[in-house]
This record gives structure tokens, C-alpha cells and sequence, in this order.
């Protein structure tokens, strides 16, 4: 959800004249947000699809991985905010594995990925599960509403990240899990060479044929390689506040699982 207050002219002076990555690109601060939110309405259909073919269905997989290390409980009030989560792929598996249990807010500052996301949940029969676009930056929360926060392969689109870790450590409870599943630094000789020869040859390609957008998927290869290794991501969340800041390498380091507590 987009901040509806009128900045002054001074801070969006300063957004404007301050830089980030967008991919390889330097863009400015302010501009990027609207630049991710193209990319994704562009692909927010096609998706999961390509996901499954760019990663030969890892992603699954990880996803998994994910979900069964925040091990959601069968019982007892259990609130989870995914962010970054449109489609609801992480939030059906929330669901699922916590026997339908645990309430799941998905939200999302694009639209697009949303309504798939809730078309998805009425088609599986799956209720307990809110959309809300919001803006991972600003969420329109109570402070300590949740137990737990989740974001998968979504961190990295987020113009400044700091203050979404600030956002999540916010709105946890005492006591509440952090939990980022994103790309990371492959830590496996000859692994990380044909990764990223494999990346950036395939995945645009893949990306125009499949969903009709190589830019975009030219975008997500570069932001990958702009996105901060585990050693330096872990840091930061631990800047946020966060306790017991551990990470899991999958696939070689392909894919990183971050957790950490609120404390």
C-alpha cells in the first residue's frame, strides 16, 4: 500500500538525487519501486510457471525447505505476514502445513500478483489467507501483530532494504520468527561458473519465450548478482535488532535461507 501522504519537496529532492541497483543499473532511489512494479505486472501470470522452468523446479523445493524450518504449529493463535508473496505460493504452504491453523497475511505492493494470488487460494479452498498490497518499506501493521514474517525471492526487489528489515522486526511479536528465502552466492567450485553462464545465456531467453518479457528476466538475473552475499545480508538483518541470525545454504548457495528472532 503506497504512502498516500505528500512528501515534501525537500525529501523527494532527496530521493531523486540518491541512487540504487536496478540489475546493473544505477537508477534513482525514488524511481525504482515503479520500475519493479512493471516488471511484475508484466509477469505476474506467468510467474510460478517460470519459475518451475528456471530453476527446473527447485524453487519448490526451497520453498519447502522454508516452510518446514518456520515449522508453523497445528494449534494456538498463529499469525504470519508474508511479504512480498503475491501469487500465495509460500502462504498455501503455510496453510497446509500447519493443518490449516496458522492466519496468513500475504501482502504485496503489486496488484497484479495479488489477484493471482487470490484466485489461487479459492480455487485450492484455502481460507484464512488476507491479500493486502502494501509496501514492504511502510506496512500498514500494528507494531507486534505477528508471530512470524516470511519474504521468498522478494528482498532484493525492495529499494531499501534496511527499512524493510526495520518493518519486519516492527510488526513481529516478542519472540517472532524471521524467515528469507532468496538468491544467493554459490559457494560450490565450477558450480558458481555454470550458474552464471546459465543465467544470464538461458534465463532472458527462457523468459521471452515463456512469459514475453526478456527485460524483465534480464532484470532478475542482474539483481541477483547485485543482492548482498549471506555473510553481508546476515548483518544486516542483525543491524535491525534481530537475535540468533543463522543461514542455510541450498543448492550449493544457488538459494540462501535466512532466519533470525525478535528477542
Amino acid at each position: 500500500m503506497r504512502d498516500s501522504s505528500t512528501p515534501s519537496s525537500s525529501k523527494q529532492s532527496g530521493a531523486s538525487s540518491q541512487k540504487t541497483p536496478f540489475g546493473f543499473r544505477k537508477v534513482a532511489l525514488g524511481d525504482k519501486q515503479h520500475l519493479v512494479d512493471d516488471v511484475f505486472h508484466g509477469v505476474a501470470r506467468r510467474y510460478d510457471l517460470m519459475n518451475d522452468v528456471m530453476s527446473g523446479g527447485l524453487h519448490r523445493v526451497w520453498k519447502d525447505a522454508m516452510v518446514s524450518w518456520l515449522a508453523p504449529p497445528r494449534r494456538g493463535d498463529y499469525a504470519v505476514v508474508d511479504v512480498a508473496g503475491g501469487t500465495g505460493d509460500i502462504a498455501r504452504r503455510i496453510k497446509r502445513r500447519s493443518g490449516g491453523n496458522a492466519h496468513v497475511t500475504v501482502a504485496d505492493i503489486n496488484g497484479s500478483m495479488l489477484e493471482v494470488g487470490r484466485e489461487r487460494a479459492e480455487k485450492a479452498g484455502l481460507t484464512g489467507i488476507d491479500f493486502v498490497e502494501a509496501n514492504a518499506e511502510a506496512l500498514p501493521f500494528s507494531d507486534a501483530g505477528f508471530n512470524a514474517y516470511t519474504i521468498a525471492f522478494g528482498i532484493r526487489n525492495v529499494p531499501r532494504i534496511e527499512k524493510a528489515l526495520a518493518e519486519a522486526f516492527r510488526v513481529l511479536k516478542p519472540g517472532g520468527r524471521f524467515l528469507c528465502l532468496d538468491f544467493s552466492e554459490v559457494d560450490v567450485p565450477m558450480l558458481d561458473k555454470v550458474y552464471g553462464a546459465y543465467s544470464f545465456a538461458a534465463i532472458p531467453v527462457i523468459g521471452q519465450a515463456i512469459a514475453g518479457d526478456r527485460e524483465a528476466y534480464q532484470y532478475l538475473v542482474e539483481s541477483i548478482r547485485t543482492f548482498p552475499n549471506q555473510a553481508r545480508f546476515s548483518a544486516m538483518i542483525g543491524r535491525a535488532g534481530f537475535s540468533r541470525v543463522k543461514h542455510r545454504n541450498l543448492s550449493g548457495g544457488i538459494a540462501a535461507l535466512h532466519s533470525a528472532w525478535k528477542l
